[in-house]
């Protein structure tokens, strides 16, 4: 980083704090971030339980965790009407689920598919938390 301000002059105080501002962003952006399970419906009315999904998300990590939603992942692949394909993607998120600090369950409707997820959440004594479709804790 530069010394000198835009006049050209030595500005070591402005240096220094902008340096510091600096390797704070970075330091912000390795910081240790737990990963969360986001269960919400995906049955119904797909394209809108989707962007719903993506918006639970963005909250996920605007709340300082990662988000792992399965329902977002594997249903590119996955036929969710096909009863073998679905209990695989279930299986397959109950892994993920393993991997996660916590359990966030949004929205005003449980599904089938939730129940199942919080049912295995319980079982396995993770931390569920529950959100409203407009992102309050309740």
């Amino acid at each position: 980083m530069d010394y000198r301000n835009f006049e050209g002059y030595p500005d070591p105080t402005c240096c220094e704090a902008l340096s510091r501002i600096e390797l704070e962003e970075k330091k912000a952006l390795r910081a240790f971030r737990p990963i969360v399970y986001v269960c919400s419906p995906y049955t119904g009315n797909i394209q809108k339980n989707v962007e719903a999904a993506r918006r639970y998300c963005r909250f996920v990590v605007d709340q300082g965790y990662i988000p792992i939603a399965p329902h977002l992942l594997f249903p590119q692949f996955l036929d969710d009407s096909d009863p073998t394909e679905r209990k695989l993607g279930l299986f397959f998120g109950n892994a993920l689920m393993s991997k996660c600090a916590e359990v966030w369950v949004f929205g005003n409707r449980i599904s089938r598919g939730m129940t199942t997820e919080i049912k295995h959440a319980r079982w396995k004594g993770y931390r569920l938390r529950y959100f409203t479709e407009n992102l309050k804790e309740v």
